[in-house]
């Protein structure tokens, strides 16, 4: 009976050291799976822009969909807010304010800071924005986003959510 109680005295132990450690590695694999989201949002950008011309009507403008992730499960740590913005616009604060793109994702984990990353424009006379302001994402699914490449005063992907 002893040595029962001392196994499992033991195991809360261990266990209670090594959550720390676990939750860093949750942590760690969230902010590099949204980063992967970036990476296949600017991947579908520079595609888009590769292969189509832009054009003023909307409407008629070349598209392409895509569906955002977020990172879910044991292994990810809880979001709270994942969103896309322009980093000019005041609703961010401070953090969300970056240089180096004019969309940027911005993501709060659970009891952390805000966090950004850029979304790199498909090329330095391509530009990328938002078509109605800040995009919420689901923190806990997928998100459809459409893009779309238009004329605004020079070749724009504009990103909008899909129902």
């Amino acid at each position: 009976m002893i040595r029962v109680v001392l196994t499992v005295l033991l195991a809360i132990a261990l266990l209670a050291v090594s959550m720390p450690t676990l939750e860093d590695a949750r942590t760690d694999t969230t902010v590099e799976r949204l980063g992967t989201e970036t990476d296949r949002l600017e991947r579908a950008a520079g595609g888009l822009a590769a292969d189509s011309v832009a054009v003023g009507d909307p409407d008629l403008a070349a598209r392409t969909s895509l569906v955002v992730s977020a990172p879910t499960g044991f292994a990810a740590a809880p979001i709270e807010r994942l969103a896309l913005v322009n980093p000019s616009r005041t609703d961010v604060g401070a953090e969300g304010r970056l240089s180096g793109g004019t969309v940027v994702l911005v993501y709060r984990l659970r009891h952390g800071p805000v966090r950004s990353v850029p979304v790199a424009p498909p090329t330095d006379a391509i530009g990328i924005s938002l078509e109605n302001g800040p995009i919420e994402l689901e923190p806990g699914g997928v998100t459809g986003l459409e893009l779309r490449l238009v004329d605004d005063d020079g070749p724009t992907v504009r990103v909008v959510r899909v129902a």
